[in-house]
């Protein structure tokens, strides 16, 4: 009766998530944050697993699904997953940021629920507290096209997750407390491929013992190869050797394809690759990535080498290193490969309609914001980073929450549009967006490092990007045809980089460099979306049912409780409720 009982309950719960979410599926996970020993560049430290793995393991939908996320936390302090490029429609609730959710504390857990609506391509996930991300606690998480919907390429023969990032033997705690102390992180340790120090192609340079990446393949097929840099702040130039790159997507569009013989992939940046494996197939090659825009003599150890090996290959990857970009004193190499990355305007993404059907070079624009960064400077006698001169703070209580229950002096809705000369501080500044709206964004990095811009909630159209100091006249440089729209771009040191963003995604977005170090010391800032005409939820979700309260609204916060009403959340209260009656008659039933 035992059996029957159980068959029954899980047959009313898949009849009913059918009723309340219509034809789309549903994917569950659970993720298990916890700490592990691990020796990635030879000498033991603490890493961050997820589900005891490092790096986690792929989350793997279809565009569409609703997806819940059950993360545990067991570490030994609060604790945030994001997930970098998807877009929470509707939903910023679910974003995983401190200015949208209350953090998970130390032995609890917490159900993410999303729908990745409308959305394809390759993205990744990670804790975003406190520079947790140093100490890994990343994976990829893969949103595949439907199948009514062709890709724009043969389908390929295999698929393969490459996760590269500049990497230190010191934790996200010990990192945290140099910046505390006022101190750079200095130079890396090491990169690491998919989780693992570098093959031993130089005996002075990597020391024995470390384990290294190996990537199996097939003479003669075709692989679909996914590139995320999750590291803390180091550019990264991506290669393989004796082979072709021919680029096929970025953060979730399809892009024309072009071939390359290497890529520079910044921080937070993700590039699906097509590579065929046309090369002699009795050897091996190598897989690099390279520190860029540093001394290199210097940096030489910050070098990640994997192996391509060859199922029918008799020797391992030979000779030097393949050369990275020899562009030392040519500063437009890397910025021109950048804008030589265009949308297939032609090829379907998630819908039917073709990508370039949204004309947004003939939009009008209705805001525009230059943010101007800097290099770190001490406010109030503490390292900080800014945007327009402020260093931005979280709020007690995340801000759509403060909004609902009405928490006054949460955070201010006073972001500067334009940098200004007063002297830098520390403030709960947010922009205050306009819904419907249609604005431009002007990076202007003034800072002595490459810096990656990435906006929650959104893609973006990436429609310009020189060196010297923006001004009014570069408009008439930017593509308004067939731009990238990405979620993650890069903003070259003295240089400047230009955006178009659609605002259709009601709720507060997270504005930040992905530069670990820099987003640690304050370089954010939030972009609060309302639509004061909505009274019926239909741009925005309430209200998560399993909502975590904090800062102001702490005294709301009761014991948690694990149960399977916890985990169930879809748009309408109506089907929760519909679910436990149903179940409760089950079980009496029997």
């Amino acid at each position: 009766m035992g059996d029957l009982r159980r068959l029954l309950y899980l047959i009313c719960v898949g009849l009913l998530l059918g009723v309340c979410f219509g034809a789309d599926p549903f994917a569950n996970f659970e993720l298990d944050i916890s700490y592990i020993t691990a020796s990635p560049l030879g000498v033991p430290q603490q890493v961050i697993a997820v589900n005891g793995k490092f790096p986690g393991p792929v989350l793997n939908v279809t565009t569409n699904y609703n997806v819940a996320v059950n993360v545990k936390n067991k570490l030994d302090e609060n604790l945030l997953m994001t997930w970098s490029g998807i877009q929470m429609r509707r939903s910023s609730w679910q974003d995983g940021v401190l200015g949208t959710n209350c953090p998970i504390p130390p032995k609890w857990n917490w159900t993410y629920q999303f729908q990745v609506k409308d959305q394809i391509g390759s993205f990744f996930y990670y804790p975003s507290l406190g520079m947790q991300r140093s100490s890994g606690g990343f994976g990829p998480f893969i949103v595949n096209n439907r199948d009514i919907i062709p890709i724009p390429f043969n389908t390929p023969d295999g698929d393969i997750v490459i996760m590269i990032g500049d990497w230190y033997t010191r934790n996200h705690t010990a990192l945290r407390n140099a910046l505390d102390g006022g101190k750079e992180l200095g130079m890396p340790d090491g990169v690491l491929i998919n989780g693992k120090g570098p093959y031993r192609y130089n005996t002075s340079l990597v020391p024995d013992g470390i384990e290294h990446e190996t990537i199996n393949v097939d003479p003669g097929k075709t692989y679909r190869i996914r590139v995320h840099n999750v590291g803390v702040s180091t550019s990264l130039n991506f290669r393989i050797q004796g082979h072709n790159l021919l680029l096929a997507e970025t953060e979730g569009y399809y892009t024309s394809q072009q071939n390359y013989t290497s890529m520079d992939i910044h921080v937070g940046q993700s590039y699906s690759f097509l590579v065929t494996m046309d090369q002699n197939a009795s050897t091996d090659y190598y897989i690099v990535a390279s520190a860029r825009f540093v001394n290199e003599s210097l940096w030489q150890k910050v070098t990640g080498v994997a192996v391509l090996h060859y199922s029918n290959s008799k020797a391992g990857p030979a000779g030097p290193l393949p050369d990275p970009p020899n562009d030392v004193y040519d500063r437009s190499y890397s910025l021109n490969q950048a804008m030589s990355i265009r949308q297939n305007v032609s090829a379907s993404g998630a819908r039917p309609n073709p990508q370039g059907s949204f004309h947004y070079g003939s939009i009008n624009v209705t805001d525009v914001y230059v943010l101007k960064s800097g290099p770190p400077l001490t406010i109030d006698g503490k390292l900080r980073a800014t945007y327009n001169g402020i260093s931005f703070v979280n709020p007690d209580t995340p801000i759509r929450l403060a909004d609902v229950y009405k928490v006054k002096g949460d955070y201010k809705l006073d972001f500067p549009k334009t940098p200004s000369d007063r002297a830098a501080v520390v403030d709960r500044s947010v922009i205050n967006a306009t819904y419907k709206g249609f604005i431009e964004i002007i990076l202007q990095n003034n800072d002595t490092i490459v810096q990656t811009f990435h906006l929650d909630g959104y893609s973006f159209f990436v429609v310009g990007m020189g060196y010297g100091e923006w001004t009014e006249k570069n408009r008439g440089s930017y593509n308004r045809w067939d731009a990238i729209s990405r979620s993650t771009v890069q903003v070259f040191p003295g240089g400047w980089t230009a955006v178009f963003v659609s605002l259709d995604n009601v709720g507060a977005w997270n504005l930040r460099t992905e530069n670990l170090d820099r987003w640690y010391l304050g370089q954010e800032t939030y972009m609060r979306i309302i639509n004061p005409e909505d009274s019926g939820n239909k741009t925005e979700l309430p209200v998560p049912d399993n909502v975590l309260y904090c800062g102001a609204l702490s005294h709301m916060q009761k014991p948690q409780k694990t149960s399977l009403a916890s985990t169930l959340k879809v748009d309408s209260h109506f089907c929760v409720v519909l679910v436990m009656a149903f179940l409760t008659a089950t079980f009496l039933a029997f």
